[in-house]
Parts: structure tokens; C-alpha cells; sequence
């Protein structure tokens, strides 16, 4: 496996070993690695000749400076687990090699980024775009893999990589959320958890679970909705930020389960100073 913190260096890499004659596969990631990452990474290797993953943790997308500050750095770790994994090659850049000079750019999605983690993280899908336009750039791979964990975020990555970034004709991947044996939805914010928050946080996945099943059976939108809101309600380690039943297509909230159209409930919950997003489709 080999490791590059230059892009000059990775893309004269990639060039050397087969340039366009290869399949390349991307993996995008902040570090602190768990198993959704690397069932992402062994998708990644199953069905490319080279595989890249990239390790940054991109300060345009953190609204909460705090965030940024806590959120855990385990690149030895990552290596461990990538090589282990089959991964061939793993960009792990400085922040001056991304932005050599601030990133001004302005996004539009179309409306995407308004609800949900848009109305409580301002600016955040925008530095999102930043970083995986730039990536994407210099990796320039035929695929790129992300985790259905992160919904949103997977839409408007779907919506820029058609809109901005064609001419570089990767396709996404949209892979399934990979859950602890108890439910919980991985994460990297997971290892924050005190012991008292890891077992509450297991509601949010019940809660999910019972919501999908309700849908299911029948149960109109407002009804799922209060449940949610009383289920939470009852959880005092728990702070619910939202509970919202959405479009798959415009991810705006829904009133009523719409003929012809698929429907994501996706939740935001405070577990002490830990902020889990998990999603589930109905």
C-alpha cells in the first residue's frame, strides 16, 4: 500500500501505473476509520484495478470550530486497517495541499442543502462540495463510494458530481449503512460516547426500526411523526435536534406518503456533546 500527503505526487503515481488503462476507485474519508468505512474500501478494491482513499478532515465543512477541534485523528490506526483491508493507495494530505489559498467557491444544489443537516449546519454541504470537487480532481476516479448513512450528503454529492463535475464522468456508489450489532448506525463520533450515551444512543436506531415498521403497515405521516417526537421525548440522555420525512428527490419533508415516490425518515440527535445522524428508508 502506498501512502501520499502530495497531490503532484499521487497524480504522477496513478499516471505511472496504468493512467487510463486502469479502473480507479475512490474512497473519500475524515479518518478515524470503522467498519462502514472499510466495507466501503473492500467494495472499492472488489470492483477497481487501483483503489484510493483519502484521509482529510476538511475544516470547510465544520460550522462548529469546536467540532473540528474534537474530532478524532487516528492516521496509524487508519493505515493499519486500510492495508489489512487490500487498499492500494491512501492520500492523507495537509490542509495547505487542498487549500493552498481559501476555497470562495459558492455551491448551489438546487434546494437540497435547505433542510434538515442544511438548516442546523450552515455552510456545511458548501465545504463538502469544496473538498470533494478538489478531490475528485485530483483522483479523478471512474467511481467514487460513499455510505447511505449520510443521506443528505450522498444526494447533493450525486447533484454536483452532475452538475459541476461531468466532464469527469465518475460514477457514485451509494452503499448501505453498516450498524453495530445492537443497531447503532457506525460512526467516528461514535468513540466520544461516554458508556451512559453508547447505550442511549441505541434508541435512535429502535426508534428508526419502529418507524420504518409503521410505514409499512400503513400509518400516515402525522402519526409516524408524533411517535418519533414521544419516543425521544421519553429518551433523557437523548436531545432530538429533528425527525423529518422526506422526498428521496427533493428531500424536502412530506405531509402524506406520495404514490410513486420513495420516502427517507432521517434523524438528528444530540447524545451529550455528540451529535449521530442516521437515516432509514420507508
Amino acid at each position: 500500500m502506498k501512502l501520499f500527503t502530495a497531490k503532484s505526487h499521487l497524480r504522477n503515481y496513478l499516471a505511472d501505473t496504468g493512467g487510463l488503462s486502469q479502473s480507479i476507485g475512490f474512497v473519500p474519508t475524515m479518518g478515524a476509520l470503522h467498519q462502514g468505512h472499510i466495507s466501503l474500501t473492500k467494495q472499492c478494491v472488489s470492483e477497481n484495478e487501483v483503489s484510493v482513499v483519502s484521509i482529510f478532515v476538511n475544516p470547510t465543512q465544520f460550522n462548529n470550530p469546536n467540532d473540528l477541534t474534537k474530532y478524532p485523528r487516528t492516521l496509524q490506526q487508519d493505515l493499519e486497517l486500510l492495508e489489512a483491508s487490500g487498499c492500494h493507495v491512501v492520500f492523507a494530505p495537509e490542509n495547505s495541499e487542498i487549500y493552498p489559498e481559501p476555497d470562495s467557491r459558492v455551491f448551489d444544489f438546487n434546494g437540497l442543502d435547505t433542510a434538515m443537516e442544511g438548516a442546523f449546519r450552515p455552510g456545511h454541504f458548501n465545504g463538502v462540495a469544496q473538498v470533494v470537487s478538489k478531490l475528485f480532481e485530483i483522483v479523478q476516479p471512474d467511481k467514487a463510494y460513499f455510505g447511505q448513512k449520510d443521506f443528505q450528503q450522498l444526494s447533493i454529492i450525486k447533484y454536483i458530481n452532475a452538475n459541476y463535475l461531468k466532464h469527469l464522468n465518475i460514477d457514485i456508489i451509494a452503499c448501505p449503512t453498516i450498524r453495530e450489532s445492537d443497531g447503532l448506525a457506525m460512526s467516528s463520533r461514535n468513540v466520544r460516547l461516554s458508556p451512559q450515551h453508547r447505550v442511549a444512543s441505541v434508541a435512535i436506531s429502535q426508534i428508526l426500526f419502529e418507524t420504518q415498521r409503521l410505514a409499512l403497515h400503513g400509518s400516515p405521516v402525522e402519526q409516524i411523526l408524533q411517535y418519533a417526537a414521544n419516543a425521544f421525548e421519553e429518551q433523557k440522555l437523548l436531545k432530538l435536534e429533528y425527525f423529518e420525512i422526506v422526498d428521496n428527490k427533493t428531500l424536502r419533508p412530506v405531509s402524506d406518503f406520495l404514490l410513486n415516490t420513495s420516502h427517507t425518515a432521517c434523524v438528528a440527535a444530540y447524545a451529550g456533546d455528540v451529535r449521530l445522524i442516521d437515516n432509514i428508508s420507508l
